[in-house]
């Protein structure tokens, strides 16, 4: 039996949080619906859920343990009993959490059109605000090359001496997986420009990776290929639209019309800016619900606050930590055209040049060192 003291210092000593690490949970093959789950746990106790490698759910310590127990299918009434002990909640309390946070998990499953990154409401945490074992984004240039009716001399094709080929992608891919990285982004450049594409995705997915893509969409018209991309396993799409090229609205259309988390991106120029509120209204008419904005030079700084206002106004939700692909119309974003990185940038993700060099954040020409020669350790420090 516990001391006076011993029970006083209990009480006011905080909870000591479950040990780093990956743990995954997959469904039986009887269940009514297949799922699969991994579970990353962070030095802090945080950590993240990926649900059917298509969902990341962020997660607080309480969060994190209800999580660690689903996976490792702990009987209730021990689970019951291990979390009413450490956290000294009433077993009602601590039921009616574990029961919210299995009625989550059981609605993404069902849901095929969800946005990739969702926190729940379990004490919110902050983005970017807590030690991390590894970044939980990879933003992967995988070409610098741009469509034949783009200036290739707007992007930067002469940082990198070549491109990497589909295994040394997907041995990054798996280190990666290996370091416990969970969610993929592929941009460029035209990233569609790579014929291994298709392949890319079907590696990531076979890993359980989240994987997306940030593309002009302008493949995306052909309904053949955009079923490839899908049934490999992409999670999800950031269409750079260009808003006088009526192509690019019949494939944002086409693409619209299938089970996939979309957004849109905009960079507004001065001729954009004169149309940007009809655009803003054409996207929310044809069922855009998610959406971006940059600008292409600094002055316009006063007319990205408004249009994003504008957006907000409109019920679309703003992405603001995508990369954008360096290309004509989708220039490196304002925030990173400062000497401060942008927040997220080097800790929340990082990005990978088509030669292998790592970068904190697109734009930030601050060469980490190469993921094929360095050891992950010295990139990640």
């Amino acid at each position: 039996m516990p001391t006076l003291l011993e029970s006083v210092t209990r009480l006011f000593t905080p909870v000591k949080p479950l040990s780093p690490g990956i743990f995954h949970y997959q469904a039986s093959s009887d269940s009514p619906i297949p799922y699969r789950l991994h579970l990353r746990i962070e030095p802090d106790g945080n950590g993240m859920l990926i649900v059917n490698a298509s969902t990341i759910l962020h997660l607080n310590q309480t969060a994190v343990e209800f999580a660690y127990h689903l996976i490792k299918q702990t009987p209730e009434e021990q689970m019951l009993r291990e979390i009413t002990s450490r956290y000294r909640v009433n077993r009602q309390h601590a039921l009616q959490d574990f029961q919210l946070l299995q009625d989550r998990i059981q609605a993404l499953i069902s849901s095929p059109d969800v946005d990739p990154e969702t926190y729940l409401d379990f004490e919110r945490t902050t983005p970017h605000s807590h030690q991390m074992l590894a970044p939980i984004r990879l933003d992967c240039a995988l070409t610098y090359r741009l469509p034949a009716t783009f200036d290739d001399s707007l992007a930067p094709i002469d940082r990198v001496r070549r491109e990497m080929s589909t295994e040394e992608w997907c041995g990054i891919f798996d280190k990666a997986w290996g370091f416990g990285i969970p969610h993929v982004i592929f941009t460029g450049g035209e990233p569609t420009q790579r014929n291994d594409l298709p392949d890319l995705i079907t590696h990531l997915e076979s890993n359980g990776q989240v994987v997306g893509l940030i593309s002009d969409g302008l493949k995306l018209i052909d309904n053949y290929y955009l079923q490839s991309l899908l049934q490999t396993g992409l999670d999800h799409l950031m269409i750079t639209l260009t808003p006088d090229n009526e192509i690019a609205w019949k494939a944002l259309e086409n693409v619209l019309a299938s089970d996939l988390f979309v957004s849109v991106h905009i960079t507004l120029t001065p001729q954009v800016i004169q149309i940007i509120q009809n655009v803003m209204q054409r996207l929310v008419n044809i069922g855009v619900k998610s959406f971006s904005l940059t600008a292409s030079a600094p002055g316009l700084q006063n007319s990205l606050i408004q249009a994003r206002n504008q957006a907000a106004s409109l019920g679309l939700s703003l992405v603001w930590d995508l990369p954008v692909p360096y290309s004509a119309f989708n220039p490196v974003t304002l925030e990173t055209e400062t000497d401060d990185l942008p927040l997220g940038a080097g800790h929340t993700w990082l990005y990978i040049e088509p030669d292998g060099d790592v970068l904190p954040a697109q734009g930030i020409n601050q060469v980490l060192g190469n993921i094929l020669t360095d050891p992950w350790e010295k990139l990640w420090q």
